[in-house]
């Protein structure tokens, strides 16, 4: 559940201290790892604290889920052991057989995935959207949709998405809306003040932001929903380790100024690619040309560390400006304080050729890290040659 005790406090102090509660034993600032399957019981059934088995909670996972509720300002957060078994676990307790979703045009790979070739097999059906566009999003209703599903800023083409235009279709249809909220984090964005049902993060990325564990969370505001949920995520089992709780927390206790510099180096990087005559087209939402660029500077705090370009010379030339960078790592994945570089249609987004989610051959990815910016502007600088 969430701790209510912050709510009015700032963001960067809640990163720090919600769900972070000192250890009542040893006065541990840090809250413990509980490397523990199963726990003493005081006779049948007299739980200390509630626990009784991992799978069903443990403490240094609550501490997360605490945490990830406070940011969100949500009612109930819960850690999985990855982005997509948070998705799967949502999908499963929200969707039933001969159910509807509308999909954005512009999303992760894994999750087109899920939908194509695994929630399908079950009987849902999916439709596309441009969910930049409301009429896009209207169009693609149909009286069986129960969810539509948002990605803003989207993977990989950088599209935005008004969030509240697009609630407000969803609670008129009688959807919910699920926002994948990972590329901005909630530093940047807050999907349920602006009227999301469910917010979807994969905790990967930036949250962790040191690329040194896996992780998937929800966070809603509705309790009886955060209910449903986590019955789902126990009977189904895909929860995050206390372990991989215990990193994402440090992680996230420097969310702030990590994405502070993230977006700083973004941006620099943005204006040096929009003026090199080998690329035709960057797409960042914080340049005045990008048609989000509105939208986003109205519901997000900064654009994001995230930065797609397109370069002269197709496919070949894409690929050749990922093997020539240095300080750019050549690598999948993104929210790490290094910076990062991909080919999207060979990498992260293969899953989708062939479908209305297929991403352009000449489509370069970068992860914008925390290094120096100038350090950063010149490997571009000799890999695009």
């Amino acid at each position: 559940m969430s701790d209510h005790s912050h709510e009015h406090q700032s963001f960067e102090t809640r990163a720090i201290h919600a769900g972070n509660t000192a250890d009542p034993l040893t006065g541990a600032v840090v809250p413990p790892i509980y490397q523990v399957s199963t726990y003493k019981q005081d006779g049948v059934g007299g739980l200390r604290g509630g626990y009784e088995y991992s799978r069903s909670g443990n403490p240094t996972r609550t501490a997360l889920e605490e945490n990830l509720a406070a940011l969100e300002g949500g009612r109930r957060g819960l850690a999985f052991a990855s982005g997509l078994a948070a998705e799967d676990c949502l999908l499963r307790t929200l969707l039933s057989p001969g159910d509807h979703v509308v999909i954005p045009n512009d999303a992760y790979g894994g999750t087109f995935r899920l939908f194509a070739k695994v929630v399908s097999r079950w009987g849902v059906e999916w439709s596309v959207a441009d969910t930049s566009d409301p009429a896009s999003v209207r169009a693609a209703l149909t009286p069986k949709t129960k969810v539509i599903w948002v990605e803003t800023p989207s993977n990989p083409l950088l599209g935005i998405t008004d969030i509240a235009v697009v609630a407000d279709i969803a609670r008129t249809a009688g959807a919910k809306l699920v926002v994948d909220n990972t590329f901005a984090s909630p530093y940047l964005q807050q999907p349920l003040a602006l009227g999301a049902d469910v917010v979807v993060h994969s905790l990967t990325k930036y949250m962790g932001g040191h690329s040194d564990v896996v992780g998937g969370a929800l966070v809603t505001a509705d309790a009886a929903l955060g209910e449903e949920l986590a019955y789902h995520q126990n009977a189904m089992g895909a929860v995050a380790g206390p372990f991989d709780s215990w990193i994402v927390l440090r992680g996230i206790k420097t969310l702030a100024v990590r994405m502070d510099r993230h977006a700083e180096n973004a941006a620099k990087v943005a204006d040096m690619l929009t003026r090199h005559p080998k690329v035709t087209h960057v797409l960042y939402p914080g340049l005045p040309e990008h048609p989000g660029h509105e939208i986003a500077a109205k519901q997000m705090r900064n654009f994001g560390g995230m930065i797609s370009f397109r370069v002269e010379g197709g496919e070949e030339a894409a690929v050749e400006v990922c093997n020539r960078a240095e300080l750019f790592t050549l690598g999948e994945s993104l929210g790490g304080v290094e910076s990062l570089i991909e080919h999207p249609g060979r990498m992260t987004h293969a899953s989708v050729a062939g479908s209305a989610l297929e991403v352009p051959a000449d489509l370069v990815r970068l992860s914008v890290g925390i290094e120096n910016a100038d350090d950063l502007l010149a490997d571009l600088t000799r890999a695009l040659g």
